[in-house]
This record gives C-alpha cells, structure tokens and sequence, in this order.
C-alpha cells in the first residue's frame, strides 16, 4: 500500500501502506524482474482465464488526494472500476513454472534488504527477518510469484498459510517488499499490496508496529479495508466496507483466510472493536 510519512519517535517511520505502481530492479533470485506497464465464497468469473486478463482499467497510485487535518487523504466514494476490484497482477518476479505451489525462505539478500524499510534502529535485527518467495493466484486468474519479510520465527507458518490459500484459489491482487519512497509518497487511496514487514509505528501511535518485527501480515488490504471513527484506509476503499456484499479477495468471519492464519496462531484485526483493521493478521495480537 502506498502510505504518507507523519513525525513519529526517533527513527518512527510513518505509513500508509497503500499503492502499488512502484517499479523494482530486476532479477536475481531475490530480486524483482521489470514490470510491465468461504474458501472463496464468490467465485473467479469464467471470463478471466490465463490467457483472457481483465482489462486495466485503474491506474493504481497516479491520483493524490487532497490531506485531511490529520495528514490522511480525503475519504472520498471509491471509483467505479474499484467497486468490485478485480485489477490485474504486474509480475515484479518470475511467475512459477506451473499451477503447483511453491515457496523459498531464505536469508534476506543485501539487495532486498537495501530496498525495504529496515534500518538499523528498527526493532528487529536483519539477521532476524527472512525472505519468503511464494506462489498466489491474481484476479487475472493467473499464478504469480509474491515476496515478503518475514521474521524468521513466522517464516514457516506464512508460507503454510499462503499454501492454503493458493490451493483454494484465494485471490491476491499483488504481494512485495514496502519500499521507502512508498512510505514518503502521497496518498492515493487505491493501494492493494498485500505484504508483512514494514518498519514503521502503529497507526496514531508512537510505538513499534507488529510489521515493524516481521509479526504481522496484511491482504488485500483495499478489498479488506482499515477503519476507525471517520477514517478509512486505504481512503478509497469505502465501497468494500459492507462485508455482507462478499467478492473475491475478502476476508471475511469464519472465511479461509481467517481460519488459516488461527491455525498457525495468528490473530486478525477484523475482529477488534476500534480500529477494525481487516486486512490485518498478526502473531502478536496487535
């Protein structure tokens, strides 16, 4: 998700993690490729096949929004195109050879590493993260490669999750390592990255995130929005916050998503009262 900075503590980096139209360097192992330009209770259309993509018909990340007081973006209608979100997935690593899950944990590669939010002062060492490489379905119905940060204490259980969800064909919109430049960009409102760690505090807070140690991972986060009081994360996303209209990629109560994750003992912030953050899964219980 592509996020805007606010001031936090020392070395806080702030957030938002929306967008998803960043483009990565290319591609040793570990290295994303250049890009080109319930089990799941409702069902993929027939007419997104591997070789029949849904046309694009977003821009993810090319509209700004004006600033609240706060320093969020305008909470405005979410566009039609993103009322029943379906956006093709961009291929920032190989996709896998076939339609068979497959995942890679491995130390984090300096490269990776010099591209996410680590520092030195944030709250985990880098010799304690590891790099997870996994296969996932797009809307476009097609296998991708996704990558995440992982502590290495979570690494196992993540890659048993995401294996579940890609043999009941959940669908992923897009799965990659925060960058930096997306933290200090503009919000958009429209971002749809699902991803793990990111260095940065708890939203309104000035202490450590459960992303800031690799403990928390977000889906899908514009189909499974964040709220609290007015607020609405990512700012866009006001469409998909009647959960009982269900389309592909929701996380729903007693759905897939968060059955898996309480299976390897991960709780979900779509069960907390204020915020109630949806996309939100974590090994720490916040």
């Amino acid at each position: 998700m592509r996020r805007r900075a606010t001031t936090a503590v020392g070395i806080l980096i702030t957030f938002l993690l929306v967008g998803c139209s960043t483009p990565a360097p290319s591609a040793p192992p570990g290295t994303p490729a250049p890009s080109a330009a319930s089990r799941t209770s409702t069902p993929l259309p027939t007419t997104r096949t591997a070789t029949s993509p849904p046309p694009v018909t977003w821009q993810v990340g090319a509209h700004p929004l004006p600033r609240r007081p706060d320093g969020f973006g305008e909470i405005l209608p979410t566009p039609p195109e993103l009322v029943n979100r379906a956006l093709p997935t961009r291929d920032f690593l190989p996709p896998p050879p076939g339609d068979t899950y497959t995942s890679k944990i491995v130390p984090v590669p300096a490269d990776v590493l010099a591209r996410s939010t680590w520092q030195a002062a944030c709250p985990v060492k880098s010799t304690d993260l590891r790099y997870v490489t996994l296969s996932f379905w797009g809307f476009d119905g097609r296998a991708h490669t996704g990558e995440l940060l992982v502590n290495r204490t979570g690494a196992q259980a993540v890659v048993t999750v995401f294996g579940k969800l890609f043999a009941d064909r959940f669908p992923l919109e897009e799965m990659r390592v925060t960058s930096p430049e997306e933290l200090d960009a503009p919000p958009t409102g429209d971002g749809n990255d699902t991803s793990a760690f990111v260095c940065r505090p708890v939203r309104g807070e000035t202490n450590w995130s459960a992303h800031a140690y690799g403990l928390a991972v977000d889906v899908n986060p514009f189909c499974n929005p964040y709220t609290k009081g007015s607020l609405v994360l990512p700012e866009l996303a006001s469409a998909y916050l009647d959960r009982s209209r269900v389309r592909p990629g929701m996380v729903v109560a007693g759905g897939p998503v968060v059955r898996d994750f309480a299976a390897v003992g991960w709780s979900w912030g779509g069960a907390w009262t204020s915020p109630v953050d949806r996309m939100h899964f974590t090994a720490t219980g916040h």
